[in-house]
């Protein structure tokens, strides 16, 4: 009270904004790690579990697909809703949804409910996955953005390959007789851990101007995706039927009504699901073209070596995991280094990166001519590390590039989007060079599928590399 007797009301400072610390950091990179090994760890498992629950190479490619697709096609709806709702709030939903999905997943008595399972987890890493970039890029600023986005590259890389190496080691070891159903069940004390830490440390963000769901873009998405790749990752098992040539002559004229409501949408003032004028920004749009190549090769890469190494050169899951740590060993190591990297040379090491993996795919193309079926961790080493050394100087600064210039305001919609392209190609990856690989394995040989596959994935190496030239010098 003042002398006057009048009362002094103070003022209200603003509200601090959200910060993500070290703890917070952790648990969200927990999160981004388990859809990503958990699209990989099932490569090696495959053969374990066609003889265990007696699954035609139909069914187990719907075990990889229907993940994959699920997980693509709601990825973008994820990050509307975490935009709408609270992110934190969507983490947790789906991390507690990704945990109980894989529970059903390792306790599935037949392989029909193990693939319906697999598309609910799918669904479950959409609704996780997006809220940890949405989170970075909004509860963090400046150095601490660039190094925790260096960070989620880094996961989302090593988790890639560490997953194909978890499965091997988890099929082998056979624990409490649980076999294949432990590369599931491993998720389940992770995902205990990760929900106590999330309540504790990730700190709650949302739009400030949160938009209503787009009903029909989200529908057309979906329509658009699955004509895509429903038939690509199961065509040829299926003996390419009707139906695939019908579904893939109805993608073009799915994708384009998406485009034509989007943009109605965008000019109308209103926030579509994918807005185009969000590719108006130079930095995503370049980045996204470059996501594509590089996903591909890497998706197709690790389900074809899987194959190659397993049926074709005799080795058991955990030889055959192993066989890829010099990857994941020197693409951690790299990627630390790729901060410092970025600020000292700007956007140049993505070109080197390429150019790099180009020379660790090329000896992988030799090794695998001069050698099969002689393949193990020791022939492979060479182009292995030197192509991981190579992934690491690209993938994590990409991620960076795309995100750049995306508003914090559309942090949801912006990771939507890049990670549905990314997750897209992956799919496609897998159903393209791998259905190459297997198609060539049948009349040429499997050394000789494994030359061509890993010849076409030199190629996407090139081709990122060379669209790495048109990219702006620094990041913002």
């Amino acid at each position: 009270m003042t002398e006057t007797g009048t009362i002094t009301t103070p003022v209200r400072s603003a509200a601090a904004p959200p910060v993500l610390g070290g703890l917070g950091l952790f648990t969200v990179l927990l999160g981004a790690a388990l859809p990503l090994i958990d699209f990989f760890i099932v490569n090696v498992a495959l053969p374990t579990i066609g003889h265990d629950l007696n699954a035609s190479e139909a069914v187990l490619e719907l075990v990889v697909a229907g993940y994959g697709v699920a997980y693509a096609v709601l990825l973008v709806l994820g990050g509307r809703l975490g935009d709408l709702f609270g992110r934190r709030q969507f983490f947790l939903g789906g991390m507690a949804a990704f945990g109980l999905t894989s529970l059903v997943c390792g306790l599935a008595p037949t392989a029909w409910t193990l693939v319906a399972a697999r598309v609910a987890q799918g669904a479950a890493s959409a609704a996780m996955l997006p809220q940890v970039l949405a989170t970075i890029q909004s509860a963090t600023a400046g150095p601490r953005r660039a190094k925790a986005m260096g960070l989620y590259g880094a996961t989302a890389g090593l988790s890639m390959v560490a997953g194909q190496i978890l499965g091997g080691i988890l099929v082998a070891a056979d624990i409490a007789g649980t076999g294949w159903r432990s590369v599931f069940l491993v998720n389940v004390p992770v995902v205990i851990l990760g929900l106590i830490l999330a309540a504790r440390a990730v700190p709650e963000t949302r739009s400030q101007h949160p938009e209503p769901i787009d009903a029909p873009g989200t529908v057309l998405l979906a329509i658009s995706l699955l004509t895509l790749l429903v038939p690509l990752t199961e065509g040829r098992a299926a003996g390419w039927p009707l139906w695939t040539w019908v579904s893939l002559a109805l993608f073009p004229v799915a994708a384009a009504a998406f485009y034509i409501v989007e943009r109605r949408e965008d000019r109308g003032g209103r926030t579509p699901l994918v807005p185009p004028s969000l590719f108006s920004l130079l930095s995503l749009r370049r980045g996204l073209v470059m996501i594509v190549p590089f996903s591909i090769g890497f998706s197709g890469f690790m389900f074809v070596i899987a194959v190659a190494l397993q049926r074709g050169a005799g080795l058991g899951p955990v030889p055959a995991g192993l066989a890829l740590a010099p990857m994941a060993v020197v693409f951690f190591v790299v990627s630390l280094c790729g901060p410092r990297l970025v600020a000292r040379y700007g956007t140049r090491i993505v070109t080197a990166g390429g150019l790099i993996q180009a020379v660790g795919v090329s000896l992988l193309v030799v090794t695998a001519w001069r050698s099969w079926p002689h393949l193990g961790v020791w022939e492979l080493l060479p182009g292995a590390a030197v192509a991981g050394a190579g992934q690491a100087l690209q993938l994590p600064v990409i991620f960076r590039i795309i995100l750049s210039e995306v508003p914090p305001a559309r942090a949801g919609v912006g990771s939507g989007v890049m990670i549905t392209t990314q997750q897209s190609a992956l799919a496609l990856g897998v159903a393209t060079l791998g259905t190459l690989f297997l198609s060539l394995a049948s009349t040429h040989g499997m050394r000789d599928a494994l030359v061509t596959t890993l010849l076409v994935q030199l190629a996407g190496v090139i081709l990122t590399a060379a669209l790495s030239l048109r990219l702006p010098r620094t990041i913002g």
